[in-house]
C-alpha cells in the first residue's frame, strides 16, 4: 500500500524530531538555549503523519511545543541539511536561524514552507489558522490549513469560537488536537467531564474523530481524509490525536505527577519505534539500512549544532531598530 521510499521518509522525519529534541535538551543543560524549551518527545507521529498529507502550498499553524511541526513541514531529506541547521540555530538564538534568532524555541516560523508560525500563547494559533483558511476561501484556492493545538488549548474560548466560524463558512481548515493528556500538570480527566475532546466538534456539525497519535500511518490516513474533505469545500474537520508526553511540560519539569504505569504504557508504544517497525515490515528494509538512516540523521544533527554554534548572535543595534520601527 505504501512505497518503501514513503515509509523511509516518514521514519526519517520521526527519527529526526526525536534526535533534535534529545540533543537540544542536552544543549539546554549546557546553557546554550535560554528561556523555556518544551520537548515534543512522544508526539512525533502527529507532526510527521499530518504534514506528510499536505501539499507544498498548504499552511500550518504551530504551538509552543512546535519543533516537530517545523521539522516535519521543513521537508527533512537525505541531502538537505538546511532545515535542521536553521532549526538548531533558531533555538540557540542565532542569526542564521529561521527567524534570525528572534523567535527562539516557541516562535519559529518558515513562511517559505507555509509554516505561519508557532505561538507562545496557548490556543493563540487557532484563530490565526481560521483566518488563514478564510483567506484561502476568499481567494478561491483549494489550499488547506492544518492548525495544531493542545488539549489545554481546547479549553480556551477561541477554540469553540473558531470552530463555529469555520463551520458556518465551510472553511478549509483541519483542526489537529494533540491530546497529550496534560495541560501543564493538570490531567485531562480533571479538566473536562467528556475526555473524548473530538466530540466537541460534533456539536458544531463538524466531521470529527479520534486517532492513535502514536501511529504515524494512522495519523497520515486520517489526515489524508480530512484534507480531501477540505479541498472539496466541505471543511472544517477536527482530528483528536491521542498521545502522551514522554516527560514533563518543559525541560525543567520532572513530570513527577505522571503515573509511572501510564508513562510506561505509552513508551511501549513509542511512535518512533512504531514507524521503525513499519519500515522494517511493510517497507521491507533491513536493520542495517535503518541504522544507516539513523547514523545519517545523527551526523546531520551534529553538523547542524556545529553550524548553529558558529552562527553569530543577532545584532543588538538591528534589534533595537526593529523595535523602534514596530
Amino acid at each position: 500500500m505504501y512505497t518503501p521510499s514513503f515509509l523511509e521518509q516518514l521514519y526519517r522525519t520521526l527519527y529526526t524530531i526525536r534526535v533534535f529534541e534529545t540533543r537540544c535538551i542536552q544543549l539546554y543543560r549546557q546553557g546554550l538555549i535560554v528561556g523555556y524549551f518544551h520537548p515534543y518527545l512522544g508526539e512525533e507521529a502527529i507532526a510527521s503523519g499530518a504534514c506528510a498529507a499536505l501539499r507544498d502550498d498548504d499552511y500550518i499553524i504551530s504551538t509552543h511545543r512546535g519543533h516537530g511541526h517545523c521539522i516535519a513541514r521543513g521537508g527533512v531529506g537525505a541531502n538537505d541539511y538546511s532545515p535542521l541547521r536553521k532549526m538548531v540555530a533558531e533555538v540557540l538564538g542565532r542569526e542564521d536561524g529561521y527567524c534570525h534568532g528572534r523567535g527562539g524555541s516557541m516562535h519559529i516560523a518558515d513562511v517559505t514552507r507555509g509554516n505561519i508560525g508557532a505561538n507562545g500563547i496557548v490556543g493563540g494559533g487557532i484563530p490565526i489558522g481560521t483566518g488563514a483558511a478564510l483567506g484561502i476561501r476568499i481567494r478561491g484556492s483549494d489550499q488547506v490549513v492544518a492548525v495544531f493545538f493542545s488539549d489545554g488549548a481546547a479549553n480556551n474560548g477561541v477554540f469553540p469560537e473558531s470552530l463555529n466560524m469555520a463551520a458556518i463558512w465551510d472553511l478549509p481548515v483541519v483542526f489537529v488536537l494533540e491530546n497529550n493528556q496534560y495541560a501543564v500538570a493538570s490531567p485531562i480527566e480533571e479538566m473536562t467531564r467528556v475526555p473524548d475532546l473530538y466530540e466537541r466538534g460534533l456539536a458544531y456539525g463538524v466531521p470529527s474523530s479520534a486517532v492513535d497519535g502514536n501511529d504515524v500511518l494512522a495519523v497520515y490516513q486520517k489526515m489524508q481524509e480530512a484534507v480531501a474533505t477540505c479541498r472539496q469545500g466541505k471543511g472544517p474537520v477536527l482530528i483528536e490525536a491521542k498521545t502522551y508526553r514522554h516527560g514533563g511540560h518543559h525541560v525543567n519539569d520532572p513530570g513527577l505527577y505522571m503515573p509511572k504505569d501510564r508513562l510506561e504504557h505509552y513508551k511501549a508504544r513509542d511512535p518512533v519505534g512504531i514507524g521503525r517497525k513499519y519500515l522494517l515490515e511493510q517497507g521491507q528494509q533491513t536493520e542495517e539500512a535503518l541504522r544507516s538512516i539513523e547514523q545519517e540523521v545523527d551526523r546531520q544533527m551534529e553538523e547542524a549544532i556545529a553550524f548553529a554554534t558558529d552562527s553569530p548572535h543577532p545584532s543588538a543595534e538591528e534589534f533595537l531598530e526593529e523595535v523602534q520601527r514596530s
